[in-house]
């Protein structure tokens, strides 16, 4: 009985075919990701255009003491308006607030957007009237949605006293816009009822990506459904749970409309973009305005860099490419 050993010859033409095969998919990565650049480009340099001027002129009217009113009264001032705004307590509160409408919005949006994701991937029945339906608060535009749900929670003529007044904390007299607290909460629930379609939307797209082999598989094996949405869904959608998060938590800490229309920044309920409209517009401060603006931006990178770092996906990979 003879055996037949691979000599160090014979296995060379395999290692090269993996090694050839391992390249060619390089390869044509490297050429995809080269043409999505080049067909990127344009719009990147095009955005680069429009956003640029605007902030290298914020951060240069930053550096004075500049109204709009006296216009021929601007001095340059270094960076004191930054100095100003950073040791002003009013600065810390509205950064509080709209941390707070950004976790509790964001978090209460993943929970539910999911649960609608879920139901929009797995319904059978009526399909497309289900996803147009959930998705119709979308469709709607924020300062009407703001003014319904400000309608919405009136003494007068709301509904939410009248419905609710079995709530040992609600009756017919409630006035929701009388108090931080309660203000701040109909501001979050007129956020969530707006945005909510869009991050199921979000991870809708990813939860079509998850394979159904896979879930198949764990189910022979025995795991529940808890088990198969932490197991294999949730990791599976990784990715796309980073971007449905990422989106909405830098639209979410720019809240603008909704207090504008629903309180006016009244009872402490301003956000750092308001603070930074009455500042420009209402004050025509514009060298403390514009320092506000560029705070807000370089806020809004630091977290959109927070949250890739927290989240850790390789999108190459998560597409098939590593």
């Amino acid at each position: 009985m003879s055996t037949t050993v691979a000599t160090p010859a014979a296995k060379e033409p395999q290692t090269r075919r993996r090694r050839g095969g391992r390249a060619d998919m390089s390869d044509r990565a490297s050429a995809e990701n080269r043409l999505g650049m080049k067909l990127v480009a344009p719009a990147a340099i095009l955005m680069l255009l429009v956003t640029a001027w605007p902030m290298i002129q914020a951060l240069y009217l930053s550096l004075f003491r500049y109204r709009l009113t006296n216009p021929d009264d601007r001095e340059f001032i270094g960076l004191s308006n930054y100095a100003t705004v950073l040791t002003d307590s009013l600065f810390w509160q509205v950064t509080w607030n709209t941390v707070l409408i950004m976790v509790v919005t964001v978090a209460v949006e993943l929970v539910i957007g999911f649960a609608f994701a879920m139901v929009m991937h797995r319904i059978i029945f009526a399909r497309g009237l289900m996803r147009t339906s959930i998705l119709i608060p979308y469709g709607i535009i924020t300062v009407v949605s703001a003014f319904a749900w400000q309608f919405t929670f009136s003494v007068n003529n709301g509904w939410v006293n009248s419905w609710f007044d079995w709530l040992p904390w609600i009756g017919p007299d409630t006035n929701w816009f009388g108090d931080h607290w309660p203000a701040m909460f109909a501001i979050m629930v007129s956020e969530i009822w707006k945005t909510t379609p869009f991050m199921s939307l979000l991870l809708l797209a990813g939860l079509s990506q998850v394979s159904e082999d896979m879930i198949e598989a764990a189910k022979v094996d025995g795991a529940t459904w808890w088990q198969r949405l932490w197991k294999v869904i949730l990791p599976n959608m990784r990715a796309a749970i980073m971007v449905a998060v990422l989106f909405r938590a830098l639209d979410a800490f720019r809240i603008f409309d909704n207090i504008f229309v629903m309180t006016r920044g009244a009872q402490d309920t301003e956000s750092s973009s308001f603070l930074t409209y009455r500042q420009v517009i209402e004050q025509m401060q514009l060298g403390l305005g514009s320092a506000l603006s560029v705070l807000l931006f370089l806020t809004v990178l630091l977290l959109a860099f927070g949250i890739v770092r927290l989240f850790r996906v390789d999108l190459a990979q998560a597409r098939g490419e590593g």
